[in-house]
């Protein structure tokens, strides 16, 4: 697989969601979307990248994007993270791990002298006719829904 750059078209995908029901790609068609990939529910770094998130939903609202993360999480583990956590962002499940793939975000890590697959930490800003804008890897937390939420605005003047 080809690894996504500014330009490319996002790879669609169809997923359960938290709360029931699905979430595609072709939903947010002529809207832009902020797509954050995290690894796992209720971890300290996730947990404060979905706060972040939550708290400035309106303001992306505002600037005309949605926003969804995803992990490979079940979608009632979403809705038990969503629940404690009060988020107010739509978190999709990809347990299969399909979307993670065709995103490149599905990688070989390490800690500790130990290698293992897991997600590392990419948002993609995706344009409203459903190609790349922009590409955050290997996320930060701290600050990054802000310059998100700016990119956001930027995308839209």
């Amino acid at each position: 697989m080809a690894e996504l750059s500014i330009g490319s078209s996002a790879p669609d995908f169809d997923l359960p969601r938290d709360s029931g029901g699905r979430v595609k790609l072709t939903d947010f068609r002529g809207k832009a979307l902020v797509l954050f990939f995290y690894p796992k529910d209720d971890t300290s770094g996730c947990t404060t990248e979905s706060i972040a998130f939550t708290a400035l939903a309106d303001e992306f609202e505002k600037a005309g994007a949605a926003v969804i993360g995803m992990s490979p999480d079940s979608a009632a583990c979403h809705d038990r993270f969503i629940k404690k956590h009060k988020l107010g962002v739509t978190l999709a499940a990809d347990e299969e791990k399909t979307t993670l793939e065709a995103y490149g975000v599905w990688k070989q890590k390490s800690m500790y002298g130990r290698t293992y697959m897991g997600v590392e930490r990419t948002t993609f800003l995706i344009r409203p006719d459903g190609t790349i804008a922009t590409i955050w890897q290997k996320v930060k937390v701290a600050g990054h829904a802000e310059t998100v939420l700016t990119a956001v605005k930027n995308l839209a003047s």
